[in-house]
C-alpha cells in the first residue's frame, strides 16, 4: 500500500480519537472541552474526505472507517450529551455503581427518562448505515447530516455556559424541549428531505448561489449571535435546501 493511500484513513482516525476523548469529558460533565473536541473531529471527518478525493486514494475501507468514526464523534457524543441535559432538567439523581467491582447489578442505581437522549445515538447509527448503501448521496444529503446535527446539539452546553441569557437557558434546561428536540432530530436524520451538501465542483456564483448565501448568513449569524447562532444556521440549511429543491 501507498502511504498517500493510507493518509485520509489517519485523519479519520483522528476524528475517532477526538470523539472518544469527547466521550470522557462528556460523561464527566465537561461539556465545553468535550465540544472542543467533537468540533475537532468534525473537521477531521470533512478534510479526510477531501484529502481522499485530491489524493485520488478514495477506498471502500475508508467509507466504512469514516462511518465508524462518525459514530463515535457524531452519534455517541451527542446522545451523551443529550443524557446530560435530560437529566439535569428533571433533576435525575446521578448515576451511581457499588465502589466494588461486580458483575451483576449490585448497588447500581440510574435514572431512566434520560436514556431518551440516546435515541439520537440510535438514529445516528441507522443514518450512517443507509449512506453507505445509498448510491445516490453523491451532490447532496439526504436527510441532516450527523456532524449536522452534532453541532446542533453541542451548541446547547455552550450556549448555557456562555451566552448566559435566563430565557435561553431556561428554554434549554426544559424537559419536554430536549425531548423534542430529541425526536426531532432522530427525525431529521432518517428524513428524505434533500439537503445541498457543502462541496464545490467549481467557484462560481451560478452553480453554488445557495452555497453562497448559506455561508455569508451564517458568518453574519455565528459574528452576531455567536454559540446562540448554531441552531438558527441548521434551520437557515434546511429552510435553503428545501427553497433550492422548489427550485429545481
Amino acid at each position: 500500500m501507498q502511504i498517500k493511500n493510507f493518509i485520509p484513513n489517519l485523519v479519520t482516525l483522528l476524528n475517532l480519537l477526538c470523539g472518544s476523548i469527547a466521550v470522557l469529558f462528556a460523561v464527566n460533565n465537561h461539556f465545553v472541552t468535550a465540544a472542543l473536541f467533537v468540533f475537532l473531529g468534525i473537521f477531521f471527518d470533512f478534510f479526510d474526505g477531501l484529502l481522499a478525493r485530491k489524493l485520488n486514494a478514495q477506498s471502500a475501507i475508508g467509507l466504512q472507517l469514516d462511518s465508524l468514526a462518525d459514530m463515535v464523534t457524531s452519534g455517541l457524543v451527542p446522545g451523551i450529551i443529550l443524557y446530560k441535559l435530560i437529566a439535569l432538567a428533571v433533576d435525575a439523581p446521578a448515576m451511581t455503581a457499588s465502589s466494588e467491582w461486580t458483575p451483576y447489578w449490585s448497588g447500581f442505581s440510574m435514572a431512566w427518562i434520560p436514556i431518551i437522549g440516546l435515541f439520537v445515538t440510535l438514529a445516528s447509527a441507522y443514518r450512517l448505515a443507509k449512506f453507505n448503501v445509498d448510491e445516490e448521496q453523491q451532490t447532496f444529503f439526504k436527510g441532516l447530516p450527523t456532524p449536522a446535527n452534532t453541532l446542533l446539539i453541542m451548541s446547547l452546553p455552550l450556549i448555557l455556559e456562555f451566552q448566559n441569557n435566563d430565557a435561553i437557558n431556561a428554554i434549554i434546561l426544559n424537559a419536554w424541549f430536549l425531548i423534542a428536540l430529541t425526536l426531532l432530530s432522530c427525525y431529521l436524520l432518517n428524513s428524505n428531505i434533500k439537503l445541498f451538501a457543502l462541496k464545490f465542483k467549481d467557484f462560481s456564483f451560478k452553480n453554488n448561489a445557495m452555497r453562497y448565501i448559506f455561508i455569508l448568513l451564517s458568518l453574519v449569524l455565528l459574528i452576531v449571535l455567536h454559540f446562540a447562532a448554531i441552531p438558527i444556521i441548521i434551520l437557515l440549511y434546511i429552510i435553503l435546501s428545501l427553497i433550492q429543491n422548489n427550485q429545481n
